[in-house]
């Protein structure tokens, strides 16, 4: 009996010393529009600072082409590497849903941001701002800048974008006010978030509408693209421009009065806040429930409101206004 519980008493401590197997960190796939722009970039280091903060790994990608059918390959490469987390700027609302549902189905986590995906291919949404402002402050500034009165037209990035598109109904709703009787918008055109395309676009524009008083652009790559094209017409001045934009790529425009205004977000809050939410997800902290909250570090607590229409969405703040006066401030930040 003795013997029997000295070699008991043996294995319990042959037992002790193996060391507990540590939890596999938390791995998070993201998917952005496009390859090699500077916004998703920027929202990339977002993704660093909060993996350096909750310990989480990430792998990141997007198509070179802005394509549905490119971000649905990166995500069944990540259904097949079992990430616990997908988080997307979808190209396509609708296009997208199939697969990230097939993604659910295997129990991964699926957030939106930057731009949504419909609401039954995700578990939750990270807007950047409110939708409705974004599209009031546009029509605003552009309407500021030629003096209420003109032909303006808007150079949108792809036509199956949700957030562009959403944006764009708001600043249709804001024109149809009386206060904007003045001004005409002739034409919507799309640079499909390609610099060549949308520089041949605005080119387009141009040639097309010679009374054209104003562009709006609210993407980062058609922004650029288009103020590169007016200064290249020798038409800074004469034809305006706000939108949606980069400091560090848009601060030699605004220097130079291309540009006397635009707006942007900060995408590096815009990537941390959506790394919290999916391990807030994975972890079981919330459910994507309107109503509840949940901690993002430096950004405080976020709310999961109604979109409206019974879909549960999150804010990370509102559109900031960069010109010539603060424009040195931001240009070497994102």
């Amino acid at each position: 009996m003795r013997k029997f519980f000295t070699l008991f008493l043996a294995a319990l401590l042959v037992l002790s010393a193996v060391p507990t197997m540590a939890e596999e960190p938390i791995t998070i796939g993201v998917v952005y529009k496009q390859t090699g722009n500077p916004f998703f970039q920027a929202a990339v280091s977002g993704f660093e600072e909060a993996a350096g903060e909750l310990g989480f790994e990430f792998i990141h990608n997007g198509p070179a082409d802005s394509s549905n059918e490119g971000q649905i390959q990166i995500i069944e490469g990540y259904i097949q590497q079992e990430v616990d987390a997908i988080a997307i700027s979808a190209n396509d609302a609708a296009g997208v849903v199939s697969v990230l549902q097939t993604a659910m189905d295997a129990g991964i986590k699926v957030v939106s941001w930057d731009s949504a995906v419909n609401p039954e291919g995700r578990n939750l949404n990270i807007d950047p701002s409110v939708a409705e402002n974004i599209g009031r402050v546009l029509v605003e500034e552009i309407a500021a800048q030629i003096g209420g009165e003109g032909q303006i037209a808007i150079l949108s990035a792809g036509a199956t974008m949700d957030n562009q598109n959403t944006w764009i109904a708001y600043m249709q709703e804001e024109l149809a006010k009386e206060e904007y009787a003045g001004i005409e918008l002739v034409t919507i055109v799309y640079g499909d978030d390609l610099t060549d395309k949308s520089y041949q676009e605005m080119q387009g524009l141009i040639d097309s509408y010679p009374d054209l008083k104003g562009v709006v652009s609210p993407t980062t790559v058609g922004i650029a693209a288009a103020a590169t094209c007016i200064q290249d017409n020798g038409l800074t001045g004469q034809i305006k421009l706000t939108g949606l934009g980069l400091p560090s790529e848009m601060a030699e425009y605004i220097t130079a009065g291309v540009c006397e205004g635009m707006y942007l977000w900060n995408p590096i809050d815009l990537g941390y806040c959506a790394a919290y939410a999916c391990v807030a997800l994975v972890d079981g902290e919330i459910e994507g429930a309107i109503g509840e909250t949940f901690e993002a570090g430096r950004l405080g607590a976020i709310e999961i409101r109604d979109d409206g229409n019974g879909n549960p969405f999150s804010v990370v703040g509102d559109p900031y206004r960069f010109t010539a006066e603060n424009i040195d401030e931001w240009k070497d930040v994102y």
